[in-house]
């Protein structure tokens, strides 16, 4: 008997967005699921690199002793709002995957940030969610591909390179999914 897909959908997964997404903040999105249940979907997008006007900056990443901390746009939802994954167990911070934690007290966040030799931190700008059945209603949509989330993609790949790298990862039509330009009119 056959695993339902639907299975695949849990805490600590990767959600791809498919190439039929063309455009805004999902358009070659790579999602870490921090959360599915009967009531719905919470998940932080990781390979969106965050973009703030001029003298908006929450934080200076050049200030900070940690050179292992990147800042993302995690999603549609709340962007003021700041979500932090990290590669060090904590209070208060909930596994996802293999070393790889959602959340932490402030005094666990500043000292990572000053610490020379911290973890990898990625402090994630805003969220995305999906109410009870939204999520499944896209995955059967072919909006999503989903596959096991890894530490490496976490905090080691690239962002502008994610996508493709975990579709070719994912291998068969997926890997030949991650071979489609950006702009289809080059191709």
């Amino acid at each position: 008997m056959e695993k339902s897909p639907f299975g695949q959908l849990a805490k600590g997964s990767f959600l791809v967005a498919s190439p039929d997404i063309e455009e805004g903040i999902f358009f070659r999105s790579i999602v870490i699921l921090c959360e599915h249940s009967l009531s719905g979907s919470f998940g932080l997008i990781l390979n969106k690199n965050i973009e703030f006007e001029d003298g908006e900056y929450l934080i200076e990443v050049e200030d900070l002793a940690n050179p292992n901390v990147e800042l993302l746009a995690g999603g549609p939802l709340q962007m003021n709002q700041m979500m932090v994954i990290h590669s060090q167990s904590s209070d208060n911070s909930i596994k996802l995957l293999d070393h790889v934690y959602l959340g932490g007290d402030l005094e666990f966040l500043q000292n990572t940030l000053l610490d020379e030799q911290g973890p990898a931190v990625r402090l994630i700008f805003g969220y995305t969610s999906w109410s009870s059945g939204q999520l499944e209603k896209e995955f059967l949509n072919g909006q999503w591909f989903v596959c096991p989330g890894s530490f490496k993609h976490v905090f080691e790949t690239n962002p502008e390179t994610m996508w493709q790298s975990v579709l070719k990862e994912m291998g068969g039509k997926y890997a030949s999914l991650s071979m489609i330009p950006e702009d289809l009119t080059l191709n």
